[in-house]
């Protein structure tokens, strides 16, 4: 590691071996200092430091990318590339000086949170804005103001919540002072009349308490406390106090070796000075729920005027200073959000000093996220559940924009509606004045809505339409269901038990509405054909062996010796499926569906031939299918086909295509081996969703 230099001897670094220092502005020289200035005050490794200060450097083109990489070396390097993809919040902050609205500015904190992979991108954004508010005293009222706006209410917060009290004390007294500029002169003088009072009063206090320790054999070290502009006039603003009435613009701090010599240092304290009453807390004994470790009290002190104490160890108070520990949550009053929550203790442990290296490592890849945070092109920012899509998003912003979503434009490109996003994403939803949703995009398989809270919406609206539309609409969901799993001689009344409605008419409405989707059909179906099998004890044939390994995982009760066993070809039934036995002339026993048509004409001839077979309790395993595809003929069609077999773990058994030259048309037949029918529903509804596959069928011997 290299060894800790000045911020001036690391930019005249920089300059002589990446830039020209002749041609270099004085105000981008000027910059790239004072960012260095304030992260050598947090401590940082020289080369965090190097990489703040390249950062300006590179995006005036300055320094170019390949020589940075060269000389900064890889991770420098990165650090610079995502400070220069950070969002510029002051686009997204609203319109005119107003104020942000809570919940604004804690959605816009969690964004620049979201888009982090490294927490010191953090520390060198802080210190990047606490320049620009040090050098904004040249900037235009307007410039201050909106500078100062989203430094108070965004980046002065997100301070806090890490712990860096070096720079959050100063980026709210800066701005302060350019948004109240009467109540901070007000402050300001106020401090410094009586300044020389206060000192004096402090070292008075400060030297009785430090000879009263070490009298008790407490090695300590005792200085005091500075209390901000900013702090103060929010606590005279909230309590209604004048600045007479402020009791603790006194404040000592001790520090200590140990948690014993705390509670000895407390001791001496009260021994020394009268305790006020109520103005204890012992967040050693019981910490904070985000580390904070210290003991508060406040006593009258000399000349019986009020005097605050913090007591802490040395290590307390170099993890308090340096963003392990922080008391964010009941200074700002937000919802408490567990992810955030999880990557801001993460981003303060990155900061403590001899923390574990592999820490940067660990952020990056360990760390489960749980909301995703999007913008609108006017600057609103919704956080929705992570793998939320752009209709989503769309019924986020409100209902009626999500039923008349027609399209969405992310990040300026178009972009389908079922397009996941991602953190930092701007999403332009387009709508249309006509039409309604459609109920495709209740079809959880399709891909358009994965959060909760839109299909509700979704739902709403079909149960408000009317019944008849979702009767017929739910009939013709069914019986194309049916037509696709090749069961298109399944009684429709006997989903009605397993879905507990009275009438097929409900049944019907329920699909229409939304309530009911394929999946469960398919899953019905299955659970409904198997329930209809004879409930007869069941012995495998001998030949289990030579079946387990090649045939199909059919039983044959009764039935002894060796007996060759095959599924049909004409059918090709798939377990679960209400299937018969056929025995044939020298091929053993053919297992057909009941439904099958061949199956109906042989029986027809030789009904003796007829036999029952029933599926194993495991015979999941896989039976060959056979599907039908048709499509639009285009390049790497095949491979998006292979690509999503692959997704869904299935082996593929056989390929026929043929071509069309008049049509353009691409026929497919594809064999797959099919565990079942929910796992068969699945895999049509993903093949009609391939770019160019019009149908997709499963192929039956009565087509």
């Amino acid at each position: 590691m290299p060894s800790r230099s000045t911020p001036a001897a690391a930019l005249t670094h920089l300059f002589s071996d990446l830039a020209d220092p002749e041609r270099l502005p004085q105000e981008l020289h000027a910059r790239a200092l004072g960012i260095g200035e304030v992260l050598e005050g947090l401590e940082l490794d020289p080369w965090i430091v190097r990489a703040g200060m390249a950062a300006p450097l590179v995006a005036m083109g300055s320094i170019p990318l390949d020589a940075m990489e060269a000389q900064l070396g890889q991770e420098a390097s990165d650090l610079v590339r995502q400070v220069l993809a950070l969002p510029s919040l002051e686009a997204y902050s609203g319109p005119g000086d107003d104020p942000l609205s809570p919940a604004h500015a804690e959605n816009l904190r969690k964004l620049l949170l979201a888009v982090v992979r490294d927490g010191r991108v953090i520390l060198i954004h802080l210190a990047e804005r606490l320049h620009e508010l040090r050098v904004a005293k040249r900037a235009a009222p307007e410039s201050q103001r909106r500078l100062a706006l989203t430094t108070r209410e965004i980046y002065a917060p997100l301070a806090n919540r890490l712990g860096i009290w070096q720079l959050k004390w100063e980026l709210e007294d800066l701005a302060f002072r350019y948004l109240e500029p009467e109540g901070y002169r007000q402050v300001a003088a106020w401090l410094k009349d009586r300044r020389s009072n206060r000192e004096a009063h402090l070292a008075a206090a400060a030297a009785l308490l430090r000879d009263k320790l070490q009298e008790a054999g407490i090695a300590a070290e005792v200085a005091g406390r500075p209390k901000h502009i900013y702090s103060i006039w929010r606590k005279m603003q909230r309590k209604g106090l004048s600045f007479e009435e402020m009791y603790d613009l006194l404040a000592l701090r001790v520090l200590v070796d140990d948690v014993a010599g705390c509670y000895a240092a407390l001791g001496v304290v009260h021994g020394l000075w009268r305790h006020i009453s109520r103005e204890f807390d012992d967040y050693i004994a019981a910490p904070k729920d985000n580390y904070y470790r210290s003991l508060h009290t406040a006593v009258m002190g000399p000349d019986a005027k009020p005097l605050e104490i913090q007591i802490r160890t040395r290590e307390m108070h170099r993890h308090a200073e340096f963003g392990v520990a922080s008391h964010w949550r009941y200074k700002e009053g937000v919802h408490y959000d567990p992810a955030l929550e999880t990557r801001i203790g993460w981003m303060r442990q990155l900061l403590a000093p001899d923390g574990d290296e592999d820490f940067i490592e660990r952020f990056r890849t360990e760390l489960v996220e749980e909301r995703v945070y999007v913008l609108t092109p006017k600057g609103a920012v919704f956080d929705l559940p992570r793998g939320a899509t752009a209709l989503d998003f769309a019924y986020y912003v409100h209902t009626d924009v999500g039923h008349r979503c027609r399209g969405a434009r992310v990040n300026g490109r178009m972009a389908p509606i079922s397009q996941v996003l991602e953190d930092g994403d701007q999403v332009e939803i387009q709508t249309s004045r006509e039409g309604g949703p459609s109920r495709d995009w209740l079809n959880l398989q399709h891909g358009y809505l994965v959060t909760p809270r839109a299909r509700d919406k979704l739902r709403a609206y079909f149960r408000q339409q009317d019944r008849g539309q979702n009767v017929s609409y739910g009939r013709e969901t069914l019986e194309r269901e049916l037509e696709r799993l090749g069961l298109r001689d399944f009684r429709h009344d006997r989903l009605l038990k397993y879905f507990q409605f009275d009438s097929l008419e409900e049944l019907f409405a329920a699909l229409g509405a939304g309530d009911l989707f394929s999946a469960q059909l398919a899953g019905a179906l299955q659970r409904e054909l198997a329930e209809a099998r004879p409930a007869v004890p069941l012995k495998p044939a001998r030949t289990t062996q030579r079946r387990s390994q090649h045939g199909p995982p059919v039983l044959l009760p009764g039935v002894s010796g060796e007996v060759l066993v095959s599924l049909a070809r004409c059918c090709r039934p798939v377990p679960g499926e209400a299937i018969h036995g056929y025995i044939t002339q020298g091929h053993g026993i053919s297992v057909h569906r009941k439904s099958c048509a061949s199956l109906a004409r042989l029986t027809a001839r030789a009904p003796q031939r007829l036999t029952d077979v029933h599926w194993q309790a495991d015979s999941g395993q896989g039976q060959p299918v056979e599907i039908a595809l048709e499509g639009r003929e285009r390049r790497n069609l095949l491979n998006d086909i292979m690509a999503l077999l692959a997704d869904e773990e299935l082996r593929l058994v056989a390929l026929d295509s043929r071509a069309e030259a008049d049509t353009g048309l691409l026929r497919l037949r594809l064999t797959v081996s099919i565990s079942g029918l929910p796992q068969l529903s699945r895999l049509l509804n993903r093949l009609v969703q391939i770019a160019g596959v019009q149908r997709a069928v499963r192929i039956t011997q009565d087509r």
